[in-house]
This record gives structure tokens, C-alpha cells and sequence, in this order.
């Protein structure tokens, strides 16, 4: 399959977790629902690892990849600890497109940090997400 399948079942898997997250979060501490999640996800993506056989590339990760996939992890982490309380706050049709200006700030991250081009269309394709998260947060 190609990148953009991947891409687009990410996006229908990140909807649902707004819609069940919105649920779940409804009577319990955000925090807790979190760590809750985390451990889910954790013996999934284990489970996955092991049923692939990719344990066997632990041994070759050097300590420049594993800082970067810790600081990920902590980011990512952070992330899920404010989008719940997010969630638990507000509208799941507003969190969710807040959140999604996530896509704006990778936009400018990969340009300023990784040195990727920004074109003309690129720009302007991040203002009007920016636009339009904004119109929707608003309505």
C-alpha cells in the first residue's frame, strides 16, 4: 500500500479516537483515562513488534535514534495528556481541529528544523488550514 492509504487510515483512526476519547473521558480523571490509553497502546505496538520479529533491530538502534524516539515519546505523551483534558473541557468538533494545527506547525518545524522546502502552494495551503480551523473553532 502506498503512503497515502496509510495517511488517510490514520486520519479515519485519529476521528475515532476524538469520538470514543470524548466518551471515555466523561467520568474520569483525564490523567488516568491517559495512562489508561497508554497502556493499551503499548502492549498493542509491543504485540505488533514482537508478531513482525522487529525486536531483533533493538540491538542495532544507536543513542542518537534512541533520544529522538524518547523526546518523541515525551511529545507525544504531552500531546495525549492535553488533548484529553482538552476533550474532557470542550467540543470534540472543536478539539479535534485545534489539534490538527498540529499539520500548520509541522509545516513550519520541517522548514526551519529540517531545512524542507516551503513553497508558494505549501504556504498557502497551511494558511487556509489555519483558516479554516479557526472558522470551525469559532462557529
Amino acid at each position: 500500500m502506498s503512503w497515502l492509504v496509510f495517511a488517510l487510515l490514520s486520519a479515519a483512526a485519529a476521528a475515532a479516537t476524538a469520538i470514543l476519547a470524548k466518551i471515555g473521558v466523561k467520568d474520569v480523571n483525564s490523567n488516568l483515562a491517559t495512562a489508561i490509553r497508554t497502556v493499551v497502546i503499548l502492549a498493542f505496538a509491543w504485540g505488533i513488534v514482537f508478531a513482525t520479529g522487529s525486536q531483533k533491530e533493538l540491538g542495532r538502534l544507536s543513542g542518537h535514534t534512541l533520544l529522538f524516539l524518547v523526546l518523541s515519546g515525551i511529545a507525544t505523551g504531552l500531546s495525549w495528556l492535553f488533548y484529553f483534558r482538552a476533550l474532557q473541557l470542550g467540543k470534540a468538533s472543536q478539539v479535534a481541529p485545534i489539534d490538527k494545527l498540529s499539520v500548520v506547525l509541522t509545516i513550519v518545524f520541517a522548514a526551519v528544523f529540517l531545512g524542507e522546502g516551503l513553497s508558494w502552494q505549501v504556504a498557502a495551503g497551511a494558511t487556509l488550514l489555519a483558516s479554516g480551523i479557526l472558522l470551525i473553532t469559532l462557529a
